[in-house]
């Protein structure tokens, strides 16, 4: 089955009730790292920033959010960083957000978890916003292999071909086929085929986040860039 996209999600959201809700919540905890990260290089304290964006949506679900976007149009990563930033610039103190929700949660954020990440991220907010956009963007793509190898649409064990899509140094193919229990040929072309899976289903992933006549070559780019040292 053709997964999910963010489109789609935007879109089930208008039926509104609980369908809305758990639409918004999936939507949204694709994105909340991102926007966490980029409150927080806004000058925001982790207790803040965690308020500012629980508070943004919080606002997307109580508003005409999904109403308000065309999937015929835009990037939706665009959507929703005017929105917190539009979110930012009202938000004068925390109270402000205790009055509007109370103690309200939409998602349960992993504070500790992002702010381990927080030193890792450039010092502008909206590159941190990208960068942290393109790894969620990156680890939706590898679960979905991951998957695979799970469910047994792809032979072997997953960890071994895995270990060659990360940002570390992977391990020589000597020591991965071993653990994979194959030879090095044999291992370097499922290593060959796995890779170029991967790359489709992140192009999906991708493209599942644009308007329905934009395509995700340009998308792909800003991914690799947002990326860069």
């Amino acid at each position: 089955m053709f997964p999910e996209t963010r489109w789609t999600l935007v879109l089930a959201s208008r039926q509104g009730g609980e369908a809305r809700r758990a639409a918004l919540e999936t939507l949204l905890g694709a994105y909340w790292r991102p926007l966490y990260l980029f409150a927080r290089r806004k000058g925001l304290a982790p207790e803040a920033a965690e308020d500012a964006v629980q508070g943004f949506f919080l606002k997307l679900l109580e508003l005409d959010f999904p109403e308000r976007l065309d999937p015929a149009r835009g990037r939706l990563r665009s959507y929703l960083l005017t929105g917190l930033t539009r979110h930012l610039v009202t938000l004068h103190e925390r109270d402000t957000a205790q009055k509007r929700g109370g103690d309200a949660r939409l998602l349960s954020i992993d504070v500790l978890s992002a702010e381990r990440d927080l030193p890792g991220a450039p010092d502008a907010a909206v590159a941190a916003f990208e960068r942290e956009w393109a790894l969620v963007t990156m680890e939706r793509a590898l679960a979905r292999l991951r998957q695979e190898y799970t469910d047994g649409r792809r032979q072997g064990p997953a960890e071994p071909f895995l270990a060659f899509f990360g940002l570390d140094e992977a391990p020589s193919y000597a020591d991965a086929a071993a653990r994979a229990g194959i030879t090095v040929p044999q291992f370097k072309a499922a290593l060959h085929r796995a890779r170029g899976r991967y790359r489709a289903l992140l192009r999906e992933e991708v493209a599942g986040t644009l308007g329905r006549d934009a395509g995700p070559d340009e998308e792909i780019a800003a991914l690799l860039r947002a990326l860069e040292p």
